[in-house]
């Protein structure tokens, strides 16, 4: 059979293939959803020790301010986004949102603040629209540089500080949300003390052609183990965390999304740098009067998962749906399903009822706070 495309390799996909990694398409590349250990040891093995996971077909991208002045840069980039990229202090990064117009969601992302440019991290199926984004609306403040020749490697887990440390004893004084430039095997490279897994941990951009040695020395240790696409998912889903394209996308507002924290007061109504994004007008107003509808975590009755696409509603019988689930799986660390879902706001509050249609039985779902899992970040 004849496939539509040629997928595309990261730096660690031969890698991974040696270590046993199952390879699936994702996004566009060849990337492991598992390895031997299999979904559920890999996740419960990075919730107690360290997960190394490649995550290279994430976009990276500079921008560099053409006038040399680095808040030209932060200020360029807030005309995209509805957070304050102006206060972030250098060696600092933070969480931001791609809004359109109508005050959707085209992309979530990092920004970091590496002193005379800023420094994003992207989603990999949103990278290519991202980057013509940046050039057609910045490209006059800013030079804009997609980097190709760079491996992304995410290290978590309670124990990732220790295996790291070993080959650079100084990341143990980093905080949660600081980057710093890092030798690591003599190469030098940016690690972010970040994640997407709710465990503390490492993010490295490292040369595309240092990568494999780096992936092998940390899975040297006996702490660290490779871990694929199937346990970040699952991770990340008892961590609450959003998934662009599954829990927000460009029909989703901020604050539908139920991610209002990501848009500082100095973005919002008052505000000293107030709105002047996409969408601004309507993101404002929801902010301060509240969203027709609301992102929440599910509790699930039973050990059955109830998966993406599953419809909510009110009653056990009748009545049309009144939500959807947009992530849902078994979360192992809670020996539970646990799932995310869209709901009307009404219907939002922690323990309010609710009923998943799965093959045509309705299953009675409570809402909960989220995380599933308290978040383990090494914070200041």
């Amino acid at each position: 059979m004849t496939l539509p495309f040629q997928l595309r390799q990261t730096p660690l996909t031969a890698f991974n293939v040696s270590r046993g990694g199952r390879m699936v398409p994702f996004a566009g590349y060849e990337m492991p959803v598992q390895f031997a250990d299999g979904v559920l040891k890999e996740h419960l093995h990075c919730r107690a020790a360290a997960g190394l996971f490649d995550v290279s077909h994430m976009g990276q991208v500079i921008l560099r301010p053409r006038t040399g002045r680095s808040e030209d840069a932060a200020l360029a980039l807030e005309r995209l986004v509805p957070v304050d990229v102006l206060g972030l202090k250098p060696g600092r990064q933070r969480y931001g949102l791609f809004t359109a117009d109508d005050g959707g969601i085209l992309d979530d992302l990092m920004i970091a603040n590496r002193g005379d440019h800023l420094f994003l991290v992207v989603n990999a199926a949103c990278k290519a629209q991202d980057v013509a984004h940046l050039r057609a609306h910045l490209g006059k403040d800013c030079e804009i540089e997609e980097l190709t020749d760079r491996a992304l490697i995410a290290l978590q887990g309670p124990d990732a500080e220790a295996a790291l440390a070993a080959l650079a004893p100084e990341v143990a004084e980093m905080h949660f949300m600081e980057v710093a430039d890092i030798n690591l095997l003599g190469t030098p490279c940016i690690v972010a003390r970040a994640g997407y897994t709710g465990e503390d941990g490492y993010e490295i951009s490292v040369p595309a052609d240092r990568a494999a040695a780096l992936a092998e020395a940390l899975l040297s240790d006996s702490r660290v183990r490779p871990v694929g696409l199937g346990a970040r998912d699952s991770l990340r889903l008892e961590s609450g965390l959003c998934l662009y394209g599954h829990d927000i996308d460009a029909t989703t507002t901020p604050a539908q999304g139920a991610l209002e924290w990501a848009i500082q007061k100095v973005r919002r109504r008052g505000g000293a740098r107030a709105g002047g994004f996409p969408g601004a007008e309507i993101i404002l107003e929801e902010l301060a009067t509240g969203a027709s509808r609301c992102r929440v975590g599910l509790r699930i009755e039973g050990r059955a998962p109830i998966r993406e696409g599953t419809e909510l509603f009110a009653a056990e019988v009748g009545g049309e749906p009144v939500g959807q689930v947009t992530s849902g799986g078994f979360g192992p660390s809670v020996n539970a399903p646990v799932a995310l879902a869209h709901v009307p706001t009404e219907l939002s509050g922690t323990d309010t009822p609710l009923f998943a249609e799965v093959r045509g039985k309705r299953l009675r779902v409570f809402v909960s706070p989220l995380p599933f899992i308290k978040q383990r970040y090494k914070r200041s």
